[in-house]
């Protein structure tokens, strides 16, 4: 009989625990992404999500568990794998003084992209950035930033994308619009994105796993569509209230 080639995930968390004085952020969670995918991690303030990520990212170390990301213990050898990786969030700012074209060279060379002005051009058409890429970041408007935040993104060509509320604050066209952008470079690149926004038609959209979490812990784990289903809910706003005030699933609603 053939040997079944098994795919590796993506990404790999196994019991990952973080503890602070003030207490635990997050709890023991285990989670596999495949490879290819987006997934959704969701939760209201405090759950844990950010947390997760900083992690995943190895930004943070962990009090237990561990984070595997392309093979790659993130513990032991996350050097050689952050090229291969990157992060976006309107919540991170690039140095207000440096035109759009001087951070993007920074970020470029920190990445070690060969040639980082024709991949700064590339960006630049793919993500209509030509009219300010000269202009000091600071003097950009929301939308505009979060363009540049996502060329910085996509710099390196990820392979394994991390999103923390790619499009908070946004105006529903900028916002479709970033949207739209993400959609093409997955299905260009066969990238891996892991999601965390308090947007429930973003994820509804882009998402074919959603992870709920709270308290530092995951209360559910599943497709969008399976949820409603379960939480016998219309849309993934309802089901997350449902998570968030403890309601639980539809059928012991109903007891």
């Amino acid at each position: 009989m053939p040997e079944i080639a098994v795919t590796e995930p993506a990404i790999a968390v196994e019991n990952l625990k973080k503890i602070y004085k003030a207490g635990t952020a997050v709890a023991g969670i285990s989670f596999a992404l495949r490879a290819g995918s987006i997934t959704a991690l969701l939760g209201g303030n405090g759950a844990g999500k950010t947390t997760t990520i900083a992690m995943i990212m190895g930004l943070v170390a962990p009090t237990e568990g561990r984070v595997s990301v392309l093979g790659t213990d993130m513990a032991q050898n996350r050097h050689s794998v952050l090229h291969r990786m990157n992060f976006e969030s309107p919540y991170v700012d690039m140095p207000m003084r440096l035109t759009v074209r001087q951070n993007l060279r920074v970020f470029g060379n920190l990445y070690g992209i060969p040639d980082v002005r024709g991949r700064i051009g590339e960006l630049a058409n793919d993500l209509d950035l030509n009219e300010f890429l000269d202009r000091p970041t600071g003097k950009l408007s929301a939308g505009q930033k979060t363009r540049v935040s996502l060329a910085k993104a996509l710099l390196n060509r990820p392979e394994v994308l991390l999103l923390d509320e790619p499009t908070a604050s946004l105006d529903p066209d900028t916002a479709d619009w970033i949207r739209t952008r993400l959609e093409d470079y997955r299905a260009a690149h066969g990238a891996t994105i892991l999601l965390a926004s308090h947007n429930m038609g973003e994820v509804e959209r882009l998402c074919e796993r959603v992870i709920m979490m709270k308290r530092g812990v995951i209360e559910d784990d599943d497709t969008p569509q399976n949820l409603l289903a379960k939480y016998g809910r219309k849309n993934l706003e309802e089901v997350f209230l449902d998570i968030a005030r403890g309601r639980g699933v539809a059928s012991e609603a109903a007891q």
